[in-house]
Order: C-alpha cells, then sequence, then structure tokens
C-alpha cells in the first residue's frame, strides 16, 4: 500500500482520478486498468467439493511422504505407456 504521504484512501483516489483525467498515455492507462482488474480477480474464491478437497488433502499427504514422480521419471513413463 502506499501511505508514505499520509493520504487517505479518498484523497488517493481523488488524485489518481485527477492524475487519470489528465493524462492520454494509453499504456499507462492500459496498465492501470490491467491492475485493478487483477485486484479484483485476486479476490475470486473457489469452492471445492469433498472429493476434490479430499484428493487435494490425499496429494499433500503423498508429497509429505516423497511419494511422487519427479519429471524424468513421468516422462519416462509416459514415453513406455505411448510406446516409444
Amino acid at each position: 500500500m502506499y501511505k508514505s504521504i499520509g493520504m487517505t484512501v479518498f484523497e488517493l483516489k481523488k488524485r489518481l482520478i485527477g492524475r487519470i483525467n489528465r493524462t492520454d498515455n494509453n499504456e499507462l492507462l492500459e496498465e492501470m486498468y490491467r491492475l485493478i482488474e487483477n485486484e479484483e480477480a485476486d479476490f475470486t474464491v473457489y469452492k471445492l467439493s469433498d472429493q476434490q478437497r479430499s484428493a487435494i488433502e490425499e496429494a499433500q499427504e503423498q508429497y509429505k511422504n516423497r511419494k511422487f514422480l519427479t519429471n524424468e521419471q513421468a516422462d519416462k513413463e509416459i514415453d513406455e505407456w505411448l510406446g516409444k
């Protein structure tokens, strides 16, 4: 957050709106829009089913117990399945 200059949220919004209204820099405006869109996307709440939650817990347990394949091992198994 940008609080080092001691502005309230209202003051900061007012200054930003003023700067936005004064600029014709399309790249800057697009980047500002992208940042705002990303901030909104960060608050997406995913609702998992019991089955999904269980699968995640099982995968976490497997990882903790080092029951997983390296990329090389997985590639080798895939090649074997494909008959390469």
